[in-house]
């Protein structure tokens, strides 16, 4: 089995894990970017309101279309990197830098490592959170979509493929931004107990891997929420002014959420985010690296 499927295999892992502990707390964090100012007084106020109006499971809503897409993105994301991660060492390598056997990388070598993984997982990430967030937000009454396949079937009939789209662009530069930030925190981490310890990487006590983890959500989310933001608003807007489309384009979204909801609403939704993220993150990095040993043993 090459590295590069292992690699896959191992991101798997993480996504799977990553879903299932942070899909309750997501749904809470969508419906609160997307909701009229107003709507929830907090975030236990709108927990509150799912579990009484929809039941326990609502909080699961959507999850077929993460539980695969996440998977793959995820999948992606530690693919990519991962081979990024070998072209810099062997370039360290000839270069007489970066430790003995040129894995210390630099962190410019890790943001780049890091923005071609986002990037590279924007590409399935932005259709899969469209559909998830359509799902999530919305009638539990009168839904409009009967599953994640419904949804994309009406929209590709309605709107093209494109219309799976939609968002992308904001997309690509939170991926882009965010994933620059987050392996660069969780390799310098993993680099620095390394070389304090005279250790491996595979024998990094677990429950560090979560840790760091934890710390790499954080920075992540601390650079890339108002784009987020910005992001749940495009993905849950009309197609048409017909369908009840309120912005042209990312840039008039930012325009008229400042101008009619002011600075708090590129924040709303940031507590249930905060939560979910050390839970999320650190299952993901946990997932990833006992998945890694476990292939590469």
């Amino acid at each position: 089995m090459s590295n590069a499927i292992k690699d896959l295999m191992a991101g798997t892992a993480g996504g799977i894990a990553q879903v299932l502990v942070g899909q309750p707390f997501d749904i809470v964090k969508v419906r609160m970017q997307t909701s009229a100012k107003g709507t929830y007084s907090g975030m236990l106020h709108c927990a509150g309101g799912i579990l009484k109006n929809e039941g326990p499971l609502a909080f699961y809503k959507g999850t077929l279309t993460p539980l695969l897409g996440i998977g793959v993105c995820v999948s992606i994301q530690f693919g990519v990197l991962e081979y990024a991660k070998r072209i810099f060492t062997a370039q360290n390598l000839a270069r007489g830098e970066g430790g003995e056997e040129g894995k210390m990388l630099g962190g410019g070598q890790l943001v780049i490592a890091g923005v071609a993984a986002g990037l590279a997982n924007g590409v399935v990430s932005g259709p899969v959170e469209h559909i998830r967030i359509r799902l999530q937000t919305q009638s539990n009454t009168n839904p409009m979509y009967k599953g994640p396949f419904d949804a994309m079937k009406q929209i590709v009939s309605q709107h093209g493929i494109a219309g799976l789209f939609k968002g992308q662009a904001v997309t690509f530069l939170r991926e882009a931004t965010g994933y620059g930030v987050y392996f660069l925190a969780y390799e310098k981490l993993v680099q620095r107990e390394m070389t304090q310890k005279g250790i491996r990487r595979d024998q990094i006590n677990p429950m560090n891997s979560v840790l760091y983890g934890a710390t790499a959500g954080y920075a992540l989310w601390a650079v890339i929420y108002p784009i987020d933001m910005i992001k749940s608003r495009m993905q849950t807007d009309g197609f048409t002014p017909s369908t009840g489309q309120k912005y042209t384009s990312a840039r008039d979204c930012v325009r008229k959420v400042w101008r009619t909801e002011g600075i708090s609403a590129f924040t709303r939704g940031l507590g249930p985010t905060l939560i979910r993220s050390p839970f999320a993150n650190g299952a993901t990095f946990l997932g990833f690296e006992m998945a890694s040993r476990l292939l590469y043993s």
